[in-house]
This record gives C-alpha cells, sequence and structure tokens, in this order.
C-alpha cells in the first residue's frame, strides 16, 4: 500500500469516528444556526454571506482537484463532478441568495466549521475519484449501480430544492416568522428537505462506488436526522394541531 493510501484511508476511519461521534453531541445540542440559535457562540456573520463562505469551498474545491488530476477525458470522472456540481452550485450559490431577510445570523464558529468539513470532503471524495480509485470505463455509465445512483441523487435533490421552497414560501406568507409547514412533501414529514438531502448523498455514494460518497452519505445522516430530531420535537411543542402520524425524517419510521 502506498502512502498516499495509507494516509486516506487513515483520514477516512478518523472521519468517520468523529461521524459517529457527533451524533449523540448533536441529539442534545444541535448547532447554532438557524432556528436553533443561540448566544454564547461568538461573533455572527449574515446568514446568506455565510452560506456562501461556507459551502463555496466544496465546488471549487472539487473543480480544482478534478482539473489538477488526469481524469478530465474519462466520462464517469465527468459525470462524477457533474452530480457534486449538481448538488452545490445550489448550496452554495442559489439557496444563500433565496433565503429570506430575516434570517437568523450564523455564528462565525459554524461558518469555519462548516468550511473545513467540506474541504475534508472534497478530499476523501474528488481524491479517491479523480486520482486514487478505479478508472471506470465508459460503461459503467449504464451499471446498475450508476443508473440507480443518480435515480436516487436527482429524486433527492428535486425533493430537498422543492421542500426548501415550500418551507420559504411559509415564511413569507407568515411575515418572516417559522409557522407549521403542510402540502404534499410535509404529510409524512417535518424535514422533508433534510430526507431528500441524505438520499442524494447515499445515491452518489452509490453511483460512484467509492469510499468517499459512503462516508459522505453517512457523515450527511450524522449531521442531518438529530438536526431533524429536533425540528420534531419544537414543531410538536410550538403547534397544538401538530398532525400526530407525521415523522421527523424517514417516512413511517423516524
Amino acid at each position: 500500500m502506498s502512502a498516499d493510501v495509507r494516509l486516506y484511508w487513515i483520514v477516512w476511519v478518523a472521519w468517520a469516528l468523529l461521524a459517529a461521534a457527533t451524533v449523540p453531541y448533536l441529539l442534545v445540542r444541535p448547532a447554532p444556526y438557524g432556528r436553533h440559535s443561540r448566544a454564547g457562540w461568538g461573533r455572527v456573520v449574515d446568514a446568506r454571506l455565510a452560506w456562501v463562505l461556507m459551502e463555496a469551498p466544496s465546488p471549487l474545491g472539487m473543480i480544482l482537484v478534478f482539473l489538477l488530476a488526469h481524469r478530465a477525458s474519462n466520462a464517469v470522472a465527468l459525470a462524477a463532478l457533474g452530480l457534486w456540481l449538481g448538488h452545490y452550485l445550489y448550496r452554495a450559490f442559489v439557496f444563500p441568495l433565496l433565503l429570506p431577510p430575516a434570517s437568523n445570523p450564523m455564528p462565525i464558529v459554524v461558518l469555519v466549521a462548516g468550511a473545513f468539513f467540506n474541504l475534508v470532503n472534497v478530499y476523501l471524495n474528488g481524491y479517491w475519484l479523480f486520482w486514487l480509485g478505479p478508472v471506470r470505463p465508459v460503461d459503467w455509465l449504464s451499471s446498475w449501480q450508476f443508473v440507480g445512483g443518480t435515480s436516487l441523487f436527482f429524486f433527492g435533490l428535486l425533493v430537498h430544492t422543492l421542500a426548501d421552497h415550500a418551507l420559504r414560501h411559509l415564511r413569507q406568507t407568515q411575515n418572516g416568522e417559522r409557522g407549521l409547514p403542510r402540502g404534499p412533501l410535509f404529510r409524512w414529514l417535518d424535514c422533508p428537505n433534510y430526507f431528500g438531502e441524505i438520499v442524494e448523498w447515499f445515491g452518489f455514494a452509490l453511483a460512484t462506488w467509492s469510499p468517499g460518497g459512503l462516508i459522505f452519505a453517512l457523515w450527511t445522516a450524522a449531521n442531518l436526522v438529530p438536526r431533524a430530531l429536533r425540528h420534531h420535537r419544537w414543531y410538536r411543542e410550538t403547534f397544538a394541531d401538530y398532525p400526530a402520524s407525521r415523522r421527523a425524517v424517514i417516512p413511517f419510521v423516524l
């Protein structure tokens, strides 16, 4: 095993252990942004600027890794880059601009932690896909892994962008306040946006069949499932007409 591969797996295992340790903490102390903002986390930044600065390293970093690699002519590598950018061009540059002006500012420490998280994931995904991992032939694009994975990815992307839109519209009708979301996407879930994002990254992991994709999917669940459970508790405590059959993030289960 080469030194590059050994280092990669050391980082991968350390990242997986950190994800496992993060879950119980987030179940007790949700990250302090959005509706869970609270004092005591230092200086803050406007939410729209913070989201751009936090998320932009991911698409920009992945493009840089791709350009420095030797697989720019490989169709499978191009497809993987396209999936990554399909999510992050929305998350880094569209989503922040659509945030309501009344959005709570984000602590700088959360911004920095999020940017670091994104850079580690660029390393674990980009370095594997474009440097260390196998060079996949073009017929991988018709494999069950790629077809199934991309289908999941785009389904998840559609669900989470539509849910984001519905939540923004709800706040506009509530004069900037948060209400109880309703409608098809919220019939069974409080957080279809989180559900969609989790599905996206498990789809990406399947489509790329890569260790980087897998750990990113697991990290996404480790981050968003505890947050969805906190949202679920907030909705139940805040709204007397909360639907008893609704779940937090996984239909009929959780």
